[in-house]
C-alpha cells in the first residue's frame, strides 16, 4: 500500500530543464501531494535554474499542471513582486520568499492583497506565503511582518540556489530562539536536510523538511523518502 505524504517532508526540485523536472516529479508521483519547485534567476543567486535557463516563457508551460501535486515555489529571485502572480496563475499555491529580495515589504503586502487577493490564513489551501531567512541574516528582519505571512522557511545552507551542500548547525539555534519568541509560527528547514538531522530539527519544532539532495542522489529514493516520512508519526507532526 502506497502511503501519501501530507505535506511534512517537501521533496525539492531544482534543475535547469523542463525535462529533468518532469523526471523528477514522475520519481516522487505516488509518494506525495506536494513539490517545491526551487527557481533561480540567476541574479539574486545562480546558477539560473528552469524557468529562467530555458527561452519559453512560464506562462506557456502546463508542468504546474502536470500529475496531482500541489505546487510549492522557493523564489529566489531578484524581484519577486513582479513574477508571484505568474507563478500563482501558473498553478503555485505555496510561494516562498526570500527576505534579502525585498527592499519594501509594504509594497509586496499591497502587491500580494491586490493583485492575488491574498490575506494571511484567509484560504492557506488555495495560497499560502512564507518568508525565507538565509544564514546570514537577522532573525529581527522578519519580526514585523509575521501578521502577515503564514510560516518561516529557514536555508539550513550557506548558500542558497544549489543543492547538495553540507547542513549549517548554526541553524538550530535560530530555530530555538526564534520558537522561544514566536511558539505559534509554522517552521520549515530547507537546505542540508538529511535522516540524521532532521529528528533534532523536529524536536525544536520544525513542522515542516525541504529536501533535495538527499533524496535525488540516494540509492532507493522510495525507501529514503519513507524513511523522512516516519519520522513525522515519531514526533507526532502531521499536515500543518
Amino acid at each position: 500500500r502506497i502511503l501519501i505524504n501530507m505535506g511534512v517532508i517537501i521533496p525539492a526540485v531544482l534543475t535547469d530543464s523542463s525535462e529533468t523536472l518532469k523526471e523528477q516529479l514522475q520519481k516522487v508521483a505516488g509518494l506525495t501531494d506536494r513539490v517545491q519547485i526551487d527557481v533561480v534567476d540567476g541574479k539574486f543567486a545562480s546558477p539560473a535554474t528552469w524557468p529562467y535557463s530555458e527561452s519559453h516563457s512560464l506562462t506557456e508551460d502546463e508542468l504546474l499542471s502536470y500529475g496531482s501535486f500541489q505546487y510549492e515555489v522557493d523564489l529566489m529571485v531578484q524581484d519577486p513582486m513582479s513574477v508571484a502572480p505568474l507563478w500563482v496563475e501558473a498553478g503555485a499555491n505555496r510561494l516562498t520568499i526570500h527576505t534579502e529580495s525585498i527592499d519594501d515589504f509594504a509594497l509586496l503586502n499591497k502587491t500580494l492583497r491586490e493583485q492575488l487577493g491574498y490575506e494571511k490564513g484567509f484560504a492557506p489551501q488555495l495560497l499560502s506565503i512564507g518568508l525565507a531567512l538565509e544564514m546570514k541574516t537577522d532573525l529581527h528582519v522578519v519580526e514585523e511582518h509575521l501578521a502577515t505571512i503564514d510560516y518561516v522557511q529557514f536555508m539550513g545552507i550557506e548558500k542558497v540556489g544549489v543543492q547538495g551542500q553540507p547542513f549549517d548547525e548554526r541553524v538550530y539555534e535560530r530555530i530555538e530562539h526564534f520558537r522561544k519568541h514566536y511558539p505559534h509560527v509554522p517552521i520549515q528547514v530547507d537546505g542540508g536536510v538529511s535522516l540524521e538531522n532532521a529528528p533534532k530539527l523536529l524536536s525544536l519544532g520544525v513542522s515542516r523538511l525541504v529536501i533535495g539532495s538527499r533524496l535525488w542522489n540516494s540509492d532507493n529514493l522510495r525507501e529514503t523518502f519513507h524513511a523522512f516520512d516516519q519520522l513525522k508519526e515519531q514526533y507526532g507532526i502531521f499536515n500543518r
